[in-house]
Order: C-alpha cells, then structure tokens, then sequence
C-alpha cells in the first residue's frame, strides 16, 4: 500500500474516530449528571484500572497493549474534565 491509499485509510478511520469519540463525550455528561444528582465522586478509580485492564485485555498485538492503554487512559482522563465541567454548571 502506498503512503497516499495509508493517508486516504487514516483520515477514514480518524472521522469515525471522532465521531464516535463525541459520542463518548455526550455519554460522560450523562455519567456526571448522574454523579452530582447522587453526591458520587467524578474519579472511580477502581472502575478506571477495570476498563483500561479490559482494553489491554482486547487489543491482540503485544505491542499494541501499552500504547492503547495510554490512549484510553487518556480518554478518560478528558472525560473527567468534562464531567468536572458538567457538575460546575459548564455545559
């Protein structure tokens, strides 16, 4: 495959990311609207460490592992943020 079909198949894979990404993001709102209304902390830390042991778990390349985990560490991380937002009236 040559780099221009690679770029083509990136910027393909990165729109559905993103869409399904901001779909995730609307999903967090409801999550924190659901935390303020029964006083739950924003962090689960528990809940956090099982989903990101449950991607590493999914993702089949060894080498993958690490850097999927740190990418949705990372996603979780900005789902925080915006659910910190959510509770302080930022919507």
């Amino acid at each position: 495959m040559d780099l221009k079909t690679c770029r083509e198949k990136l910027d393909v894979i990165d729109r559905q990311l993103v869409t399904l990404l901001e779909e995730r993001m609307k999903i967090s709102a409801f999550v924190a609207e659901d935390k303020l209304r029964t006083g739950k902390p924003i962090l689960d830390a528990e809940r956090e460490k099982q989903k990101l042991d449950a991607v590493e778990e999914m993702t089949e390349g060894d080498a993958h592992k690490a850097p999927m985990r740190a990418i949705f560490a990372e996603i979780m991380r900005s789902s925080r943020q915006l659910q910190e937002a959510w509770q302080k009236g930022e919507r």
